[in-house]
């Protein structure tokens, strides 16, 4: 699974993301030992998808029969036996903690027999490696899955053969997944969090999906409730590997009334198919490597399919958001535009709050700088108990920010002051140590009344 992180950077601290590792000034180090330490999400609270079981059903053949590319798949497959996870490689102590609570929730919230292991041959092997050697093999990708293999070593040598084709798979077995060490620790979350789940269950990521890290918006970091219904499923003793795609397709409706009853009672909605050139002029906008005239032209001819196609969901409102962030810098007014044009078509699509939050972060960073923080509060008090439900530190660290400055402009410098340090301690989580948290830190040094956020 490609993760397109580098466009959902957060608004304010983007910039700093990609910032070499400076000298830290001396003031800095003096208040060093003083900061506060990374905050982390303690236990997830998700929410349970609100769709009918038929529109389930629909995405769960779609998910588990397809690959990304569009490749279609023979059969079903799954791990037939209790899951073991071995966590190799040089794994940082976050990446322990997070595996372990990823593992309690698939447990608890799947239902999947599935436990850590310390040595021996496990049926995932996680090994942290470095982000060279991932781009090495998938110069797009953050993070990857592939069958068969309990190493890079292995997987780089074995690669081309067939035993490292999803599609002649019958069951699962071992399976090896690739995470960079050298990133900060959310992101390393979010890879667990994405790969660890294509490893159980779906192989397929469908842009219709508002509520599901099986999206390659990436929209949503960590396990959904719908996510954990799909992997639930996946799992239920009438499923097993080897059956087709017409004989799942006939349990499902069972499987789903016993574990799912609410979604029998809600009517099923009309969904389209996300076409292929959508798909692909979305991912060319993305692409840092592609001219900023190439990639506006790609978003742009993204926003025409979905007039085409006359989307009222998430994805109508999705290539806005895209130009917004490609135009805020040359042409403000234009960005501004897009991104009102992208709440215009959230508001009125269910299940779209982490997506407003996500633009709430850009419109308020417009708000201060036309001096109008303080109007921003309710939203951003809004989006900050969003993107707090939803896991996601870096949007926080960027919110909690920015209404500091809204507050700052309140007059309100005591507690801006407070709220920054909130931020900084996320930021800890969600950015890493070696580039923001310090453009961070100078800021905090200097004091609320100099800064201006980031």
């Amino acid at each position: 699974m490609i993760r397109w992180a580098a466009l959902l950077a957060a608004a304010v601290l983007a910039g700093c993301a990609t910032v070499e590792p400076v000298e830290v000034p001396t003031r800095v180090k003096a208040i060093e030992e003083t900061l506060p330490p990374a905050k982390t999400f303690a236990r997830a609270s998700p929410t349970p998808p609100v769709r009918s079981n038929a529109n389930i059903a629909s995405d769960f053949v779609s998910l588990h029969f397809a690959l990304e590319g569009g490749a279609q798949l023979p059969v079903f497959t799954r791990f037939e036996t209790p899951i073991t996870v071995r966590l190799t490689g040089l794994p940082t102590p976050s990446m322990q903690r997070d595996l372990t609570l990823l593992l309690n929730r698939l447990r608890r919230e799947a239902g999947i027999d599935i436990r850590q292991i310390s040595d021996g041959t496990a049926n995932i092997t996680i090994e942290a490696v470095s982000q060279d050697q991932i781009h090495e093999m998938l110069p797009q990708a953050a993070c990857f899955v592939v069958p068969n293999s309990s190493s890079f070593e292995e997987y780089r040598r074995d690669r081309r053969k067939q035993k490292s084709s999803w599609s002649r798979l019958n069951s699962r077995e071992r399976l090896g997944i690739f995470v960079p060490y050298d990133v900060s620790p959310q992101e390393k979350r979010d890879c667990l969090h994405e790969e660890v789940a294509q490893a159980l269950g779906p192989l397929n990521d469908l842009y219709h999906l508002p509520d599901s890290v099986f999206n390659d918006d990436n929209i949503h970091t960590v396990l959904t409730g719908f996510d954990m219904l799909i992997l639930r499923t996946a799992y239920a003793p009438e499923l097993r590997s080897g059956m087709t795609r017409e004989q799942v397709e006939a349990v499902l409706p069972g499987v789903l009334s016993r574990l799912n009853p609410r979604g029998n009672t809600l009517p099923a909605q009309p969904v389209s198919d996300t076409p292929r050139e959508w798909i692909n002029a979305i991912q060319k906008s993305l692409r840092l490597q592609v001219s900023a005239q190439r990639r506006m032209r790609a978003a742009q001819r993204a926003a025409q399919i979905g007039r085409e196609q006359g989307w009222t969901d998430h994805r109508r409102a999705y290539p806005y958001y895209v130009m917004g962030r490609m135009a805020q810098f040359d042409n403000p007014q234009k960005a501004l535009q897009n991104y009102q044009l992208a709440l215009q078509y959230l508001r009125a699509a269910p299940g779209t709050e982490v997506h407003q939050a996500y633009v709430t972060t850009q419109t308020a960073a417009f708000a201060l700088a036309r001096g109008k923080g303080p109007e921003t509060l309710p939203e951003l008090d809004k989006a900050i108990g969003v993107m707090t439900r939803a896991e996601n530190a870096s949007q926080l660290a960027t919110l909690l920010l920015l209404k500091s400055e809204a507050l700052n402009q309140a007059g309100r410098s005591a507690q801006a002051r407070s709220v920054r340090l909130d931020s900084l301690a996320w930021a800890r989580y969600g950015f890493g140590s070696e580039t923001v948290v310090r453009s961070l830190m100078q800021n905090v040094a200097e004091g609320p009344a100099n800064s201006r956020g980031g």
